[in-house]
């Protein structure tokens, strides 16, 4: 009896879990409730309106405009003057062809022009005596007129008179008369022809000789390849004592100059204008923030450029959200301090607002 009247009295003291909370703690809860939903909907609006002044993508990396050198004769390389990533100054010999076969060329064209030269001498003498011979033909070409014109006189005279008046001797004289003064204009018009044309073929020689100078020239210098720009080296697939052949790709320059690239959602580029303001993260240094802005925008989405330009004329079309490069730069010489590459992973943030 005494355990069953303990057990009440527990049962009694005990507090009844199954009452209702008070008003007031619900009230209380609310409270909590509404001031959780109130920080939410700040902070996401917060974050909303400082978000909406940027823009960023992560489909961006470091470029660059590379130099691809290559030789543009035949020949075997006798001299390597660097070194993969070595750094290279514009006009810098990078390595050296064999010369001696366009040297022999060289050689043989100087000889062509000594031989033109002498001939050009000769034809500037020869010149003098044709400027003379020239005039010459040019006075027998007046003496030959007036003769023409006073045999051509003659003969008309003669054959307008009596034929009594005349004998056959004096008309067959002036008949001749005309004819050879007629022969004598002829000639010395084709000696005033042919001096013209002996002095054209050999300033034409003197051409020819002159451009062939300049081509084993040129060829020559073909032997030394220089830097065409200050930076890297890069890709070296030449070797000393390889067979360099024209056309063949021998190593790459990277330029100093850098800047990114980034392929930006056409949705993103409502307010989008070049100059604006760049925070730059390259993700090899996450600790590094660089500074540029955008230089320009591409003229024409990625796809338009691309090797299989898309075909939308068809019924299957699908939209795809389009992306375009946009050129950014660099501001100030931090980046530089930054072993930087092309083709490196950045995450720009652009502010637009």
């Amino acid at each position: 009896m005494e355990g069953d009247w303990q057990g009440d009295r527990a049962a009694e003291t005990a507090p009844d879990r199954s009452a209702k909370p008070s008003p007031a703690h619900r009230l209380l809860r609310g409270l909590i409730l509404l001031i959780v939903l109130g920080a939410v909907a700040t902070a996401g609006t917060l974050y909303w309106l400082h978000e909406r002044h940027f823009e960023s993508t992560d489909d961006a990396f470091i470029d660059a405009n590379q130099s691809q050198i290559a030789a543009q004769i035949s020949g075997k390389v006798i001299e390597l003057l660097v070194d993969d990533n070595q750094h290279v100054e514009a006009g810098q010999a990078l390595l050296t062809i064999d010369p001696r076969d366009y040297q022999v060329k060289l050689e043989q064209a100087r000889a062509a022009q000594a031989n033109a030269a002498a001939q050009a001498s000769e034809a500037r003498a020869q010149l003098v005596l044709q400027q003379a011979q020239l005039a010459q033909n040019d006075a027998q070409v007046r003496v030959a007129e007036a003769d023409l014109d006073q045999a051509s006189r003659d003969l008309a005279r003669y054959r307008a008179i009596d034929p009594a008046a005349i004998t056959r001797q004096q008309l067959d004289q002036s008949t001749a008369t005309t004819k050879s003064a007629t022969a004598k204009l002829d000639s010395a018009r084709q000696a005033v022809l042919g001096g013209k044309a002996q002095l054209d073929a050999q300033q034409a020689k003197i051409a020819a000789a002159d451009a062939d100078i300049r081509n084993a020239e040129l060829q020559l210098s073909y032997t030394r390849i220089a830097a065409p720009q200050a930076g890297r080296v890069t890709r070296r697939t030449v070797n000393l004592g390889n067979y360099a052949m024209p056309g063949q790709a021998l190593l790459a320059i990277v330029p100093d100059q850098m800047w990114v690239t980034a392929n930006f959602k056409e949705t993103q580029l409502t307010l989008m204008r070049p100059g604006q303001p760049v925070e730059i993260t390259v993700d090899a240094y996450p600790d590094d923030v660089l500074h540029g802005r955008i230089e320009s925008l591409q003229r024409g989405t990625g796809a338009v450029f691309s090797a299989l330009p898309a075909e939308n004329a068809t019924g299957n079309y699908v939209k795809v959200v389009q992306r375009v490069p946009v050129k950014i730069l660099f501001d100030g010489d931090e980046w530089r301090k930054l072993t930087l590459a092309p083709g490196l992973s950045v995450h720009p943030v652009v502010t637009v607002r």
